[in-house]
């Protein structure tokens, strides 16, 4: 027994004389000191952690070469082969990970609105939260800097483009329609229900290779991709009664929802500067399904509508009023796949069509037109590391359009044109630190139908140089077949093109966000024709040319005033362009210098309610005066509306709105129409374009019924 004991001690004697200390010290890049890094050899329990000046000393039996591995809270892992028995007093530099919350994030010319994104300047749905938006996206976007207002239209209008030159996009996938039916001077509306989308990213120049076929802009719709709950929303207003529905089940889920508009009932109480033999009125409806993959998500989003109006519209150049009706039909499907395989590989893909056909009758006259068409998508994406990632891609866009126009007991003529467009693309997101970020890449495409080749190279680098403020810059080719108006009667053209040079600086601070951004585009190939009119005898050319400079601001607070949010946006414009039937290079009459819109929400708890203020100011737009010897030497007044919207919470999920715009009757001018001869007294006779009405009013209630009952659409109003 006696041995034993000995040779039990001499054993222990050895396995301590066999341990070896591994000592050394943690810092970052600068050398500050990381307390309570872990430190340890791998696939051992032999390790510590560091002492508040960064150092650690461990002992270990372990012999030989061994990985140590060194873990820190947003720090990349460090890891290092190491001599067990020579590794003793080793300095250690970690690297701050890239994926941490505050590194740089790109965000030269786009403006994004979600909860999974960091450069965010706008809350998930906040866009019909406005006063004045009456729940169109559009029209909540035209608050934003770099928007023109366009009160006659009511589409996008971005940094000096017409609303052509900005593409629509649900789920990665183009919209061919993406605004409702409407007659000239009778502002339309977006398509889409604000209601399904929980992620909205609007570029207003320099955006992604991934996307073309627009000279100015892009707006990415994002479907939600997981509802919250089982949940019905009820919709009762003046001029439209809604339902949507939301099922849920273990990995799928259905939301939808239909509304029906008819302006009849409020034209009776609210009479309009419309001469209405048949108000608007519209069906429509959407539904998203979602499929969840155990690596992936399958999406598939539809939308529908069907509107008709008919009414009769005063021409200067007619005795009489001209009649116009339109019977509107547009259905819209897509298909996403998003989802990961491999080592680090992500896949998206879709397929996406639309259907578009309008009978339209001016006076007796009839013009019928059909559009249809398709995406389809292909994108890889491979993360190599945190730092560095690809993605390559390719795009088919299928446009068929065809027209006849029906003379009255006369001749029938037909046009129309199908296109088929090619495009391959390429982009790597490098992050050199965390305070430095840069995506380059290029796209290039084919047009089937006007023989046309393009390639775009783009580029976008940012510098983050504090805590909260960053730097960002962005350059890029566009390029874009001319729009239908033109492609109907001919495919011989070049695409249009333009360069867009940006610079954006961006400080964030605790629910504050404040972007300045200044940009420079020069416009080339634009298209011209010699008539008063676009018609099959013009005479096309791609001589045209313009630029656009400027300077956008925006400032949003949502911390400083207890329940107040608020956002301002300015926009400071240089533009000309020489192109259409234009005698020389002008400001465009959709132009005006400086756009100014204040928006406000508050909420006040004794009342159960949030009120918003929105309002909405430019300077003047220019127009052409042919009595006068000048090109487009007119200029209108300022124009300036403010809105107001009143949410009362009748109970947690019920809730009583009123919103009423031009609050202050402001007799705003959108330009003016001229004879096209003049009178006996040699002076071209004018008509002022105003408003379809000074106000709009709209009193509704909505209802949600949900299991948790607490659910409502307050921030959807």
């Amino acid at each position: 027994m006696k041995i034993i004991t000995i040779l039990f001690f001499f054993f222990l004697t050895a396995v301590g004389f066999s341990q070896t200390t591994v000592s050394g010290k943690v810092t970052d890049e600068k050398g500050v000191p990381l307390t309570g890094a872990n430190v340890y050899l791998e696939g051992t329990y032999d390790g510590s952690s560091t002492a508040a000046d960064g150092s650690f000393s461990f002992t270990t039996t372990e012999t030989g070469s061994k990985t140590l591995i060194v873990t820190f809270l947003t720090y990349d892992t460090y890891s290092e082969v190491i001599d067990v028995a020579n590794y003793q007093g080793k300095d250690i530099r970690m690297k701050e990970g890239i994926n941490s919350l505050d590194a740089v994030v790109i965000t030269a010319g786009t403006f994004e609105a979600g909860d999974k994104s960091r450069a965010s300047v706008l809350k998930p749905l906040d866009i019909v939260t406005t006063a004045g938006s009456a729940g169109d996206i559009v029209a909540a976007l035209q608050t934003l800097p770099g928007t023109q207002n366009v009160g006659e239209s009511g589409r996008l209008y971005v940094r000096g483009g017409e609303s052509d030159e900005t593409q629509t996009f649900i789920d990665g996938l183009r919209v061919g329609q993406p605004y409702g039916a409407s007659a000239n001077n009778i502002p339309t509306r977006g398509r889409f229900s604000p209601f399904l989308f929980d992620g909205i990213s609007f570029s207003t120049g320099g955006y992604s290779a991934e996307y073309g076929e627009a000279l100015s802009s892009v707006l990415l719709l994002n479907t939600i991709d997981e509802p919250q709950q089982e949940q019905t929303d009820i919709s009762i207003g003046t001029v439209l009664v809604g339902v949507g529905n939301t099922q849920k089940w273990e990995k799928s889920s259905l939301s939808l929802n239909t509304s029906y508009v008819n302006l009849a009932p409020y034209q009776v109480a609210v009479p309009q500067a419309v001469d209405w033999n048949k108000p608007y009125e519209s069906l429509s409806g959407e539904t998203v399904y979602r499929y969840q993959f155990k690596s992936g998500l399958l999406k598939l989003y539809a939308a529908f509508d069907a509107s008709n109006f008919d009414l009769n519209q005063e021409d200067i150049n007619q005795p009489e009023k001209v009649r116009f009706d339109l019977k509107n039909n547009n259905f819209y499907l897509n298909t996403s796949y998003k989802g990961t395989f491999g080592d680090s590989w992500t896949l998206t893909t879709g397929l996406a069509y639309g259907y578009a056909s309008n009978k339209i009758g001016i006076n007796l006259d009839d013009v019928d037109n059909s559009e249809n068409t398709a995406h389809f998508k292909l994108k890889l994406k491979k993360s190599f590391s945190n730092m560095f990632k690809i993605s390559v891609g390719a795009d088919y866009f299928i446009t068929d359009f065809d027209e006849k126009y029906k003379e009255y007991a006369g001749d029938i003529f037909k046009v129309g044109y199908n296109a088929g467009i090619a495009a391959f693309y390429t982009e790597a997101d490098i992050l050199f630190s965390k305070r430095l970020a840069a995506k380059v890449g290029f796209r290039g495409s084919n047009n089937s139908y006007t023989d046309q080749s393009a390639f775009s190279p783009r580029a976008s680098v940012a510098y983050k140089f504090s805590k909260r403020g960053q730097l960002s810059l962005a350059y890029g080719d566009f390029a874009q077949a001319p729009k239908q108006d033109y492609l109907k009667y001919s495919n011989h053209f070049e695409n249009e093109k333009t360069t867009h040079y940006i610079v954006n600086y961006m400080y964030t601070k605790d629910g504050q966000t404040f972007r300045a951004e200044a940009y420079y585009k020069k416009y080339s190939n634009l298209v011209k024709y010699d008539t008063d009119l676009v018609t099959y005898a013009s005479d096309f050319n791609n001589a045209g040319s313009g630029y656009a400079k400027g300077v956008d601001l925006f400032w949003r607070d949502n911390t400083n005033i207890k329940n107040l949010e608020y956002w301002i946006s300015y926009s400071f414009i240089d533009t000309e362009r020489n192109y259409k039937n234009y005698r020389t290079q002008v400001t465009p009459n959709f132009v005006a210098d400086h756009s100014l819109s204040v928006v406000t929400k508050y909420w006040i708890g004794e009342w159960k309610s949030q009120i918003g203020f929105t309002n909405s100011f430019s300077s003047g737009r220019p127009y052409n005066n042919p009595n006068e010897v000048l090109f487009m030497n007119g200029k209108t007044k300022s124009y300036n509306n403010l809105s107001f919207n009143w949410a009362y919470l009748l109970s947690q999920q019920k809730i009583l709105y009123f919103s009423v715009s031009n609050v202050l009757g402001a007799s705003n001018v959108f330009g003016y129409d001229y004879a096209n001869t003049a009178d006996s007294n040699g002076v071209f006779k004018s008509k002022p374009v105003t408003p379809t009405a000074d106000r709009f009013f709209f009193v509704g209630f909505f209802w949600t019924i949900s299991k948790d009952r607490k659910v409502n659409q307050l921030e959807n109003l």
